[in-house]
Parts: C-alpha cells; structure tokens; sequence
C-alpha cells in the first residue's frame, strides 16, 4: 500500500480532494492511504509517506520541502497538484499524478 499526502496552508483545502481521490482509488482497485494536512504538519511527517503533493496555492513551498526530505535521506517525490485538477476537485487525476510520480 502507497501512502499519499498532500499538503496545503491549513489541510482544509485538500480534504474534499483527498474523499475524491479514494473514491477514484476504489473504483480502480487501487490500495492506498491518502491524508491532506497542513504544510508545517507535512514537513514532520515526511518519512511516512511515499508521495508528497503539494497545493497550487503552497508551490513555493516545493524547494523547503525538497530540501526537507534530503536533510531526513529521504528519497521522496514531491511535485505541486496540477492547477486544473486540483481547481476542480478531480480526485482521479490527482491520485494518477501521484502514482506516475510512483512509477506505477
């Protein structure tokens, strides 16, 4: 199982999307745990997840937490949610961002 999280100002944003993206998860028969929370919770939680997305609004953010992730050995893809999937709350295309970024 792929641990997903996504990180936003304050982890409210992301929610709605993350109840999408399982949904979307489901449907496919795809096993994952996805959980939004904000960017300064994230930044703690780093090594237990195998995919960090990032909200639009925060993708200046990308660089700390890349840097982050390096501090910890962490060999951790990090990329910012597509604008359009993310303004749309497409949850499968956000969980297909994610898993491209898994090799899968």
């Amino acid at each position: 199982m792929k641990n997903i999280l996504l990180a936003c100002s304050a982890g409210m944003s992301t929610s709605l999307l993350v109840n999408k993206m399982e949904e979307a998860a489901v449907a496919d028969g795809i096993k994952v745990n996805i959980k939004a929370m904000s960017s300064d919770n994230a930044f703690h939680s780093l090594e237990e997840y195998d995919v960090l997305l990032i909200g639009p609004q925060m993708r200046f953010m990308k660089k700390k937490f890349m840097k982050a992730a390096e501090e910890k050995g962490l060999e951790l893809p990090i990329e910012t949610i597509d604008s359009v999937s993310y303004g749309r709350i497409d949850g499968e295309g956000v969980l297909k961002q994610a898993l491209k970024l898994l090799g899968e």
